[in-house]
């Protein structure tokens, strides 16, 4: 009884894969706007030729699997290419490439004894280039394989690119008719470099290199491909009248002698070395300045390599090693948002679980509020994932062609997701903020901060000790610090009477802290040790600090609008407010040693930047520094053209040799003096 094929469901599920194939050839190599990743448009072929393996009488001449590409857009001029721009086969595992050299060893047994050369598949879009008498004439885009788009004015942009050959005059002389196969890109640090100029241009950024490298090589007008960086890597001759090198590993060296710009390469003498140098590949895949997706394994042999022939649209002599994937699409089902210790927010990507780089992601980063906005990410998108390495992953953008209108654009939150109290956001900066100092979700960090040296540097008291007494409940803000006991302390892991006594008397210590220390220790987004010591000349006490307002912080000098607001915002939330008041309960409440003014009256130094070298005999470091910011200067650590002035004692070593070559004014102690006191 005769088979009805039209039926049959694996027949159906043929047609469909070559359906949805045909479908992305075109996006892909056409519109050069995928919506799959390459990982995922690699397992559809992969499925489809299985399929054909079992039922060869269902292969097609129309059959994705017997195409390299797709037709060539009608805007551009069509060329027939001299020799077929063939695809690869692919493996996806050193099983599957050994089972490729057992295929081609039944064919022919000299693939048994032969020698490999091992390169890079490089991500990008391959162009064909013509030269004539060594000169440059046409270039052109594989198109399907057999017809491409001619875009020789846009190739010639390509300042990597040898318009004639060869480029050191001693090279050897190239026959009259040469025919190259090259790969065009765009560096990965050039499209990091392009995509922020676009972005602070306001204008729309780009999700992957080889999108924009084919985007930019297809332009009607050459001054846009210019302002592209687009470069080349040479690997191929596809046609020539002359005599050439027998082998991949020395036409590669004779490409590279004409001026060519070619890919790194292994030489190999047998297969397992060939795998050893895929290996090589994938641990520098990292390093190399172009997105790599696997590598190709070649018979260096071209005469044989010609001899097996091609099987479909593939050249029997090679095979592409593909990478793990690292760039995949899954669907947004959420975006969460993470507080971090330092009080960020930053969303995070609730994903529809996807296998990428051996690793199955449920969650990705999607780096902050203003990146979700530029990007147009919502939540119900299909989105493009990216791993590169072993970094977390992260969001690319959306795959808009694919929306249905059920996603939602997203708002960023006005409190936080953990305390709940109102965020902040300033003008001008990508951070929000969760302000509160008692937050539980940066309750470690807020402590951390607060006990260091340059706050109220109780010692003894590091990261570890910060974390047992907030996990074991002993610590739920700063001021809980002042209330610790000894029975507490004895509780924990590592401490006996001494220890517990000697941190017991270093926190009592701090209490006499002055008042500058305990502005840098709250925390105050902005405000640092150098700006904790301005507002204490200013102010006597927190009291009179947290009723300042914009105006009055506006009025101290390198004070801005938005350090003024965070100021005002941080006083006025009721969690820090609880906060103040339970440290002054404890005494914790230091008067300004230091307040000789108000805002709008300038100090001496004030505006001056000073660094200080040398062994000062009429004061200690310390006490030097401390008297240049009582008298409104900054002290920093390195001689610049912006350094005001330069205090030296004896032996004051190099910054002396570099201020005098700077024009940096120099002042001895006795100088420092008079220009305190005016004179």
């Amino acid at each position: 009884m005769r088979e009805n094929t039209t039926s049959h469901p694996i027949k159906e599920k043929l047609e469909s894969l070559q359906q949805q194939i045909h479908y992305h050839n075109y996006l892909y190599h056409v519109l050069d706007a995928p919506v799959i990743s390459d990982y995922e448009y690699d397992q559809l072929v992969n499925e489809l030729r299985q399929i054909e393996n079992e039922h060869p009488e269902w292969i097609t001449s129309d059959s994705p699997t017997q195409r390299a590409g797709a037709p060539a857009l009608e805007k551009f001029q069509k060329v027939r290419h001299p020799a077929p721009i063939l695809s690869l086969a692919n493996a996806f595992n050193e099983s599957g490439v050994r089972a490729w050299l057992e295929r081609i060893a039944k064919l022919d047994e000299r693939v048994n004894a032969t020698s490999f050369v091992v390169e890079p598949k490089i991500d990008g879009l391959t162009v064909v280039l013509h030269y004539r008498e060594g000169v440059f004439v046409s270039g052109a885009t594989r198109g399907d394989g057999e017809i491409g788009e001619v875009i020789t004015p846009n190739l010639r942009t390509i300042r990597t690119l040898p318009l004639r050959l060869p480029i050191d005059l001693n090279g050897p002389k190239p026959p009259a008719t040469l025919v190259v196969r090259c790969e065009a890109f765009i560096p990965i640090k050039d499209f990091e470099d392009l995509n922020l100029r676009l972005a602070q241009k306001g204008e729309k950024t780009y999700l992957n290199p080889r999108n924009t490298a084919a985007g930019s090589l297809r332009q009607l007008d050459p001054a846009l491909t210019a302002t592209r960086p687009l470069t080349i890597l040479a690997y191929a001759i596809v046609a020539s009248d002359g005599t050439l090198p027998q082998t991949q590993w020395e036409r590669l060296e004779y490409l590279h002698s004409l001026g060519f710009p070619v890919p790194v390469a292994y030489e190999c003498n047998s297969l397992d070395e060939a795998i050893s140098a895929y290996a090589s590949l994938l641990s520098i895949r990292d390093q190399l300045d172009y997105e790599a997706d696997g590598a190709v394994i070649k018979i260096n042999d071209l005469g044989l390599a010609d001899e097996l022939g091609i099987i479909g649209k593939d050249p029997r002599g090679a095979i592409a090693y593909k990478f793990p994937a690292r760039e995949v699409s899954t669907k947004l089902l959420e975006i969460g948002v993470n507080v971090g210790r330092t009080g960020v927010l930053t969303p995070l990507a609730i994903l529809e679980p996807v296998e990428i780089g051996g690793v199955v992601v449920k969650q990705a980063t999607l780096h902050n509020f203003d990146y979700i906005q530029e990007k147009d990410i919502r939540t119900g998108d299909r989105v493009l994932l990216k791993r590169a390495g072993d970094v977390i992953p992260y969001v690319i953008g959306p795959i808009a062609a694919l929306r249905t209108g059920e996603e939602k654009i997203f708002t960023p939150p006005s409190e936080c997701p953990v305390c709940h109290q109102l965020v902040e956001h300033l003008d001008g900066e990508v951070a929000w903020y969760c302000v509160n100092a008692s937050c539980p979700a940066q309750l470690i960090r807020n402590i951390e901060h607060f006990v260091s040296r340059g706050a109220m540097d109780i010692v003894g008291m590091g990261i570890k000790i910060v974390e047992q007494l907030v996990t074991a409940g002993y610590l739920l803000d700063m001021a809980d610090l002042y209330y610790l006991e000894r029975s507490n302390l004895l509780s924990l892991e590592g401490f006996a009477e001494k220890k517990a006594e000697n941190l017991l008397q270093a926190i009592s210590d701090s209490r006499s802290k002055p008042l500058e220390k305990l502005i840098t220790a709250l925390g105050i987004h902005g405000v640092g040790e150098v700006l904790a010591v301005d507002l204490a000349h200013y102010f006597p006490d927190l009291d009179s600090l947290r009723k300042a307002t914009v105006d009055d912080l506006r009025g101290i000098e390198g004070v801005g609008p938005n350090i003024a607001q965070a100021i005002v915002d941080w006083f006025n939330r009721p969690a820090n407010i609880a906060l103040l008041d339970k440290l002054k309960s404890t005494g914790v409440w230091p008067l300004s040693s230091q307040q000789t003014n108000t805002p709008g009256q300038k100090l001496p130094l004030a505006g001056y930047s000073f660094v200080v070298t040398g062994t000062l005999s009429g004061f200690s470091r310390e006490s030097v520094k401390q008297l240049i910011q009582e008298q409104g200067g900054k002290v920093i650590d390195s001689i610049s053209k912006k350094t005001s002035y330069l205090v030296v004692g004896e032996n004051p070593g190099s910054k002396f040799e570099k201020a005098r070559d700077l024009g940096v004014e120099i002042l001895n102690e006795a100088g420092l003096i008079a220009l305190i006191e005016g004179k």
